[in-house]
C-alpha cells in the first residue's frame, strides 16, 4: 500500500502540473480526491491492514491528500493569472502606464470667503472666535437685549431643541443659533473690553426657501468695544470688509435699523449685481441686504459685566451666504448647501 500511495503522489503531481485547463484540473481532482478516487479507496482500505501498520500508512495517505490538494490550488491559481494576462494583452494593457488621475479636491466657496475676511480682520487687530451652534436661550436671545417676547424666539423664525414650554423650573431652552452674535457675548465674557472680534459661522432658522433664504447658512459677526468707539468706526470697518473681500468697489447704501442689540441700528445693502431693474435675488428691489450692525446696546454690555459708561463699541452681522453670491455671480442661496459636485467643481480645478 505505501509504494500505491506513492506511485498514485507521483503521478498526480506530473499531471497537475501538466494540466493546461480548469476542466483538466477538476477531472485530476474527481479521479484522485473524488468520493470514488483513488486516494479515497486506499483510506477506506486501511481498515483491512494490521493494526499495527494503519497508523503510519493513515499519515501517509493523509500526506499524500493534503499534498496533492494544495498542489490543485497552486496549479489552479497559476492557470487563472495566465488567462488574466492573455486577456489583458489581447486587451492592449499595459500596466506600466500611469492611471487616471484622481480628482482633486478644493476648498468650498464659504469656506474661501471666511477665510479671506478672517484674513482681513486679523490685518486690522481682530480676533477669531468660535462657538458651539446648539447655544442655549440666554446667550442666544437675553444676553443680546431680545425681550421674552420678541417674535424671533417663536417656532415660526427659531429651530428650538428645548422649547421654553419643555425647559423645566430653573432650566433654558436650548435652540439651533439663529446668529453668531453668541459667540460675541462669550468673548466679551471671557476677555473683557476692549476687543476686536469677528465670528464666522453656521446659523439656522425656519425659513421659507428661496434664492435669497435657506434654513442653513452663513454669517460672520463682528465686535468692537473700545473707549470712545462710534459710528465712524463702524463703517469704516464695514466698507473695508466689502471692499476686501470683493477685490473691488461695490455701491452700497446705509438706511436705518431696528435690533434689540444695538442702538442706533443700521442696515447695509449693497447694488444687486444680477440686474438693473429688479429680479427674484434683490426681490425687484434692485438692492441685497448684507449686514445689519449699530452701536452696542447698552444692556448687552452690562450683561457682559462691561460698564457703558465706560466703554462703547459697535457690531455688525455679515450675511456671509450673501457675500459669497456677490462675489462668484451666484444667483441660489440654496446651491451653497446643496452638495452638488457639478457646483462645486466651478471653484476649483
Amino acid at each position: 500500500m505505501r509504494d500505491r500511495l506513492e506511485e498514485l503522489q507521483s503521478q498526480g503531481l506530473a499531471a497537475i502540473q501538466q494540466a493546461e485547463a480548469e476542466e483538466g484540473l477538476r477531472a485530476i481532482e474527481v479521479r484522485l480526491l473524488g468520493r470514488k478516487g483513488e486516494i479515497t479507496s486506499v483510506l477506506k482500505s486501511l481498515g483491512t491492514l494490521p493494526a499495527a501498520e494503519r497508523p503510519l500508512l493513515g499519515q501517509l495517505a493523509n500526506e499524500v491528500k493534503q499534498g496533492l490538494a494544495e498542489a490543485l490550488q497552486a496549479r489552479r491559481s497559476d492557470l487563472q493569472a495566465l488567462a488574466m494576462a492573455a486577456e489583458l494583452e489581447a486587451d492592449g494593457f499595459d500596466a506600466t502606464l500611469p492611471g487616471d488621475p484622481l480628482p482633486g479636491g478644493g476648498v468650498h466657496p464659504v469656506n474661501q470667503v471666511s477665510r479671506d475676511l478672517e484674513d482681513l480682520f486679523q490685518s486690522m487687530g481682530f480676533q477669531i472666535a468660535d462657538g458651539p451652534e446648539v447655544e442655549l436661550e440666554e446667550l442666544n436671545f437675553d444676553a443680546l437685549n431680545i425681550p421674552a417676547d420678541h417674535p424671533a424666539r417663536e417656532s415660526h423664525d427659531t429651530i428650538w431643541i428645548t422649547p421654553p414650554d419643555q425647559r423645566g423650573a430653573g432650566k433654558q431652552g436650548v435652540v439651533l443659533r439663529t446668529h453668531t452674535s453668541p459667540v460675541q457675548v462669550r468673548a466679551l465674557r471671557r476677555f473683557g473690553a476692549p476687543l476686536r472680534v469677528v465670528a464666522p459661522g453656521r446659523v439656522y432658522r425656519q425659513e421659507s426657501l428661496d434664492a435669497t433664504h435657506e434654513h442653513t447658512f452663513h454669517q460672520m459677526e463682528g465686535l468692537v468695544v473700545d473707549r470712545g468707539v462710534g459710528v465712524p468706526h463702524m463703517l469704516h470697518a464695514m466698507n473695508t470688509l466689502i471692499e476686501g473681500v470683493m477685490g473691488r468697489k461695490l455701491e452700497t447704501r446705509l438706511r436705518p435699523g431696528f435690533f434689540p442689540f444695538v442702538e442706533p441700528g443700521f442696515e447695509l445693502d449693497a447694488r444687486c449685481p444680477f440686474c438693473k431693474s429688479g429680479c427674484g435675488v434683490c426681490k425687484n428691489s434692485t438692492w441685497i441686504e448684507l449686514m445689519p450692525g449699530g452701536l452696542v446696546h447698552p444692556n448687552v454690555l452690562r450683561a457682559c459685566d462691561v460698564d457703558p459708561e465706560e466703554f462703547s463699541g459697535y457690531a455688525f452681522g455679515l450675511g456671509l451666504s450673501r457675500i459669497v453670491m456677490l462675489r462668484y455671480g451666484i444667483d441660489d442661496i440654496r446651491w451653497l448647501m446643496s452638495g452638488s459636485l457639478s457646483f462645486l467643481r466651478q471653484f476649483h480645478p
